[in-house]
């Protein structure tokens, strides 16, 4: 027999039992095990983090890079829906606010299906100039790295021949508006056959406007192999009709409310009668907080009126709507973007698209008449992650709008009450003492120290009732108590403070000038210039008031009567122009116009404005919401009947 290998084991309670110090070992190698379990359950597993990134969205690297220089990591709700679809060449309709970030959703998706070679391969149709323009910036800023992509805008009130030359150049990505584009298309200068991407941006304000015949030939115009991106703030049926029509096969993506522009806004609201909303505003502008505001307004006329009456009350404001040139409208984003303008009065149209990252306060002064106008309104503050406020005043007889607002949004708007003139005082007399802390710190208060103790000595009142006077008199209080006027500015100067208000005055409750009615003039509040503006030029009191007030130093209580005529206009400034301002003020322009400004010799229509007028002579027009019907149709009336004389230039 061979031998073999012989196994044998242990039987571990026979050893324990024979050999005690194996029993103490194996309950310590229990006990070691139990801690190693012990501290393996206390220790905290890493976290994943499943948050989607920018760089994960299978953009191709040359937009990877942009995003990336322009600070993306985190796409938006809006981005991190559609850019996936788009991307897969999917058809979309996307419903999202403004300012949740869909030009981005849109516009890298767009310019990853498009090539360097020339000829327009995409195109984004916006409602506005301004819309248009700020879209086109932003898609440029995502082809940074693709240098033979070309960008350009097309809108209407700009030249229509650099626009030519640069579709005749080859660019492939066009950001217009449609009756612009149609111009183009007519002319011969737009050729579409070569399209391959289509975005409709802001399509329910498009239709708001009017442009519904316009889009919907511009689709059909579009070549039918292409890709199309639908958004909108909202989904009406005119909306969902035209993507029936001219979408294939859309997916629907909808940011949740959470995302929305309307929850980042803390919005509010006033009732105020419409007499007392001018008061109301100025003391809201003048106890905010914030950096910038825009003021919406219904009609153009209101846009200039509240412009002129907020200068009058010396408020930083601009007035800007529909009739304002375009390069008057870029200059005046450009100052309220750099912090030189606080306050934007605009309509709707005007405003549209606008995105300036210090307003944080809007208010309607006019309640929209529909709840979607008001959530875009509200959309040009809270944009992007921000934070914003926004205020309507509504009228007693305007609650209807206020229900049905709050019923559109899911919101229900917070009362407020607007603050009164001692609200105001107070809080500047807070800002004062705020500022009077912080010159406390810098010292070198000897000089003054000693005149307050000298002057204390000379006069009967005690220090507290000094540093009272002179808190008052920081704060604007002069203690004059005269009650605040509220008339419109000089240029609708109206002496309502000697008559009630007529009641054929419409909503501004006023008619022309109190010469013209056969009312006591207004003793003039300085010298009386001229400027080379007129009725011809477009030309609004609030553009000339704004211009003025801008390149002189001024405040609009320093302006007084304005009278416009068809070519040049007459306006009263309190004081002495120095030479620098009288330079500034000629060389500013109001519509295009150089304003040339001069001493008026009052020899014009051989009369002086407010004396009678030859018969058939409507003489100096008032533009505005002087008009009882705020038509402009008013306007093309007196063209019709003025006499030949009144309509040929006036020779200086």
């Amino acid at each position: 027999m061979s031998s073999a290998a012989v196994f044998t084991t242990s039987n571990p309670v026979s050893e324990s039992i024979n050999n005690p110090d194996y029993l103490v070992d194996a309950l310590d190698a229990e006990l070691e095990l139990d801690n190693v379990v012990t501290d393996a359950l206390d220790t905290e597993l890493p976290e994943i983090d499943t948050t989607p990134r920018f760089a994960d969205l299978d953009l191709p690297a040359a937009l990877l890079r942009a995003g990336a220089d322009l600070g993306f990591e985190i796409p938006t709700a809006i981005q991190a829906a559609a850019i996936p679809a788009l991307l897969a060449g999917r058809d979309i309709t996307g419903v999202a606010q403004t300012g949740t970030g869909k030009t981005a959703a849109f516009g890298m998706p767009l310019l990853a299906s498009i090539t360097s070679q020339r000829g327009v391969q995409a195109l984004v149709l916006t409602p506005t100039r301004e819309l248009a323009v700020q879209v086109a910036e932003a898609i440029a800023s995502f082809a940074a790295h693709q240098p033979a992509i070309t960008v350009v805008p097309i809108y209407g009130g700009a030249s229509f021949l650099p626009q030519r030359a640069a579709l005749k150049a080859g660019a492939q990505v066009v950001v217009g508006t449609p009756g612009r584009i149609i111009d183009h298309l007519e002319r011969g200068t737009l050729d579409l056959n070569g399209l391959k991407f289509l975005v409709l941006d802001e399509a329910d304000e498009m239709l708001r406007m009017g442009f519904a015949e316009d889009v919907d030939r511009i689709l059909t115009s579009a070549p039918g192999e292409r890709q199309t991106a639908l958004f909108s703030a909202t989904m009406p049926p005119a909306i969902r009709s035209i993507a029936r029509k001219h979408l294939n096969d859309p997916i629907d993506i909808a940011v949740s409310r959470q995302s929305s522009t309307v929850d980042a806004v803390r919005q509010t609201y006033a009732i105020v009668p419409f007499r007392d909303k001018v008061d109301a505003l100025t003391r809201i502008l003048q106890v905010a907080e914030g950096d910038a505001t825009i003021v919406f307004v219904r009609t153009k006329d209101a846009c200039d009126q509240v412009g002129a009456d907020l200068l009058a009350r010396g408020v930083s404001a601009a007035a800007m709507n529909g009739d304002v040139p375009q390069k008057e409208r870029e200059r005046i984003i450009e100052r309220l973007r750099d912090g030189r303008l606080d306050v934007l009065v605009a309509t709707d149209v005007a405003a549209r698209g606008l995105d300036v990252e210090r307003v944080d306060l809007v208010v309607n002064f006019d309640a929209p008449g529909e709840p979607e106008a008001y959530v875009h309104r509200i959309g040009r503050t809270g944009r992007a992650g921000r934070t914003g406020n926004a205020l309507t005043f509504f009228t007693p007889r305007e609650i209807g709008r206020l229900r049905a607002i709050e019923r559109a949004t899911r919101n229900t708007l917070e009362q407020i009450t607007p603050p009164t003139a001692a609200d105001v005082a107070a809080h500047k007399a807070t800002r004062v003492l705020e500022k009077a802390v912080e010159r406390l710190g810098g010292g070198n208060l000897a000089h003054y120290k000693q005149a307050v103790a000298t002057f204390l000595a000379e006069q009967d009142l005690t220090a507290g009732e000094l540093a009272a006077t002179l808190l008052a008199l920081a704060a604007g209080d002069d203690g004059s108590q005269q009650q605040e006027q509220r008339r419109a500015p000089a240029s609708f100067a109206t002496e309502r403070e000697d008559r009630g208000p007529s009641r054929s005055a419409g909503r501004f409750d006023r008619e022309g000038s109190a010469a013209e009615r056969g009312g006591r003039r207004r003793d003039p509040v300085g010298q009386r210039y001229r400027v080379a503006v007129g009725h011809t030029h477009g030309v609004r009191p609030g553009g000339i008031v704004g211009a003025i007030t801008a390149e002189g130093g001024l405040n609009g209580k320093d302006l007084g009567r304005i009278d416009i005529y068809d070519t040049f206009s007459t306006v009263e400034i309190a004081g002495q122009l120095s030479p620098a301002a009288f330079g500034r003020i000629s060389a500013a322009k109001v519509s295009g116009q150089s304003l040339r400004i001069e001493l008026d010799s009052g020899e014009y229509d051989g009369r002086r404005p407010g004396m009678p007028r030859p018969a058939g002579s409507h003489g100096p027009r008032r533009s505005g919401p002087g008009r009882s019907d705020d038509r402009r149709s008013d306007d093309r009336r007196y063209d019709d009947h003025r006499p030949a004389r009144e309509r040929r230039p006036v020779s200086r």
